[in-house]
Formats: C-alpha cells, structure tokens, sequence
C-alpha cells in the first residue's frame, strides 16, 4: 500500500506548518519588504442598511515611513498616516493638512500596523492567535482593553506573502470587510505615494 502511506506522509507534513504557524512568523513573512502596495476594496455593512457602503482606491506601505491610502471611488480623499500624526492631501493649495476625520483616520492607523505585520504593537490592545501555513494563514484578534472592547467583537487578517482581507467586527454588529489585490512588494512607488512619503 505504498500510495496510500505516501499520500498521508504528504497530507501529514503538509498540515504541519498549520499547526506550528504563530503570530511571530506571520511578522516576520510581513515585514520582510520594504514596500507594499495594491488596490483594496473595502465593505461596510451596516445593519440598518440593505446594502453596504463601498469604497475603493490604491494603497502604499513603505517600512519605518507610513502609509498611504488614496479613497478614488466614490469620491476622491488621499490619507498619509505617519507616527507624527494623520494628514489629508489639499490638492488645491497642494499640501498635506492635519486630517480631523478621526472616524476613517483611526480604521486606516489600526490597517497601518496589521498591513505592516506589527504584532507587538497590535499584542498591546488584542490577544492574538494563528493558524495556516505560511502560504495561507489567518490570524484573529481578540480585544483584551476595556477601550477595544467597547468597539470590536474581533479582527480576523488572511494572507499570504502579503495581507490579503482584513475583517473587523464591531461590538454593534457593524462589520468592514477590506479586501486587497495586485498587491506589489519592492516595486517603484507611484508619484502620489512618493510625493505622500517625501
């Protein structure tokens, strides 16, 4: 029966990353570029509304520098998320300006350090769990601060090489559902996320 040993040895060693898979690993497969970039789409189910609201746009992570995010549909924002702080593009006056739109600021801060992989940043407001391989992975986090908890259920991150989905459950019963695609790592910044990161 040689087949059948082959085949569960190869269904055995194959499992086994999943069960070994922990939040450490994940930052480290994360953290690895020093750019990501991609589209996403995001969802946000509301329960009073039959159908959810939806926005779409371009995204740029660059290591150690920040993150920006450019909304494009339906209508056009740009966000640049530094440690100093949260700022909008003034394309008028072309500048960036103090954003106050603490609403869409603070979900794109938190995206920030699960996009960038920071476990030890996230480990400080959520218990974290994973499982997968290093190929596919999820990774859920459960909030363990009084502040969390008041806003979310839990956080659920699916990837690879990259992220993926992000799925944030709120405490109302709310959700955002993010979802990234041509994601690049490495790869030359556009002009938008360069002037962003300058």
């Amino acid at each position: 029966m040689p087949n059948i040993r082959t085949a569960a040895l190869s269904l055995l060693l194959a499992a086994m990353p999943a069960w070994a898979l922990t939040p450490a690993e994940i930052t480290g497969r994360l953290q690895g570029p020093e750019t990501v970039q991609g589209q996403f789409v995001q969802q946000r189910f509301i329960k009073s509304l039959a159908k959810p609201m939806q926005t779409q746009g371009r995204f740029a992570l660059k290591k150690r520098t920040g993150l920006f995010w450019h909304i494009q549909k339906p209508l056009d924002l740009q966000l640049r998320v530094r440690e100093q702080g949260i700022a909008q593009w003034d394309a008028a006056a072309r500048i960036w300006r103090n954003s106050s739109q603490s609403g869409q600021a603070a979900q794109v801060k938190l995206f920030m350090a699960v996009l960038g992989g920071d476990t030890g940043e996230l480990g400080k407001q959520f218990t974290i769990s994973a499982n997968g391989n290093p190929n596919q992975w999820r990774m859920q986090l459960t909030p363990k601060t009084a502040v969390m908890k008041q806003i979310f259920q839990d956080i659920t991150i699916q990837g690879g090489a990259v992220v993926q989905q992000i799925e944030l459950r709120e405490k109302q019963g709310d959700r955002t559902v993010m979802i990234f695609s041509q994601t690049q790592t490495d790869q030359p910044l556009s002009a938008a996320a360069g002037n962003a990161f300058k």
